[in-house]
């Protein structure tokens, strides 16, 4: 017999799973589409490290990316949909503590961000090479990675009443930090005041992070990106929690 969270959990997994096509199949087709144009263009034009093509080095940007784009978007748009729907009330009624939320929100989009970079890596890893330098990196910063906008998904879900609030919070905030950390190009090649605003941003090091995970190369220490990152986790999950608990927006 299931319990709470876990039922919760099933609920939001069949949610987005129901349109894989929407949720998982058509954001592996437009990072195949970033990576097909930019490598093709660029993997004979740009060299990063002196052994490893751009193609390598651009395919666990693009993973990771599409990694945080999805777990993003996996819990806000299921708060702000119970919202405009008016079922998340269906959700206050049940004796689920703010825990249970929190798990289940969180668990399911960790697993459809982890979805979507296993089909982006699976689908692009051919025309690149199949990397596998530090395993254990990969898996620490995917899972990392995708809690932390998981829980800036629910941030988000709580803060909007609406969909255009939402859309803006990932646009002005989410893809800029995630186009601007590094996914397509090293921060060693920017001008040094560039270099160190992105040293600012935390998307930079779950890149780094990760990307060392399969290529075994980085801009940054693999152990400081790591303590950035699970520092971020710890504090955007403390904030959920607390908003959580409170009922922030969604108790009367």
């Amino acid at each position: 017999m299931m319990s709470g969270w876990s039922t919760l959990f099933y609920k939001e997994v069949l949610r987005f799973w129901k349109v894989s096509f929407q949720t998982v199949a058509a954001p592996v087709l437009t990072s195949v589409l970033y990576m097909l144009i930019f490598g093709h263009v660029l993997d004979q034009h740009v060299k990063v490290y002196d052994t490893i093509g751009y193609t390598a080095f651009l395919i666990p940007g693009l993973v990771m990316m599409s990694i945080l784009q999805n777990a993003f978007a996996n819990s806000s748009s299921s708060l702000v949909q119970s919202k405009i729907m008016g079922n998340l009330v269906f959700l206050l009624l049940t004796p689920l503590s703010h825990w249970s939320w929190y798990f289940a929100y969180l668990g399911s989009s960790v697993l459809r961000g982890l979805a979507v970079g296993l089909g982006v890596y699976v689908c692009t890893a051919w025309f690149g090479g199949f990397y596998f330098a530090h395993p254990l990196w990969i898996i620490v910063f995917a899972v990392l990675g995708a809690g932390i906008l998981g829980c800036l998904g629910l941030l988000a879900g709580l803060w909007a009443d609406k969909f255009d609030q939402m859309a803006a919070f990932q646009s002005f905030i989410i893809m800029p930090m995630t186009f601007l950390s590094g996914v397509f190009y090293s921060v060693n090649s920017l001008p040094p005041f560039w270099q160190k605003v992105s040293h600012f941003n935390p998307f930079f090091y779950m890149i780094d992070g990760f990307r060392f995970g399969f290529i075994g190369h980085s801009d940054n220490s693999v152990w400081l990106s790591f303590s950035v990152v699970l520092t971020a986790f710890l504090l955007v999950s403390a904030l959920a929690i607390h908003l959580l608990r409170i009922g922030y927006k969604i108790r009367g």
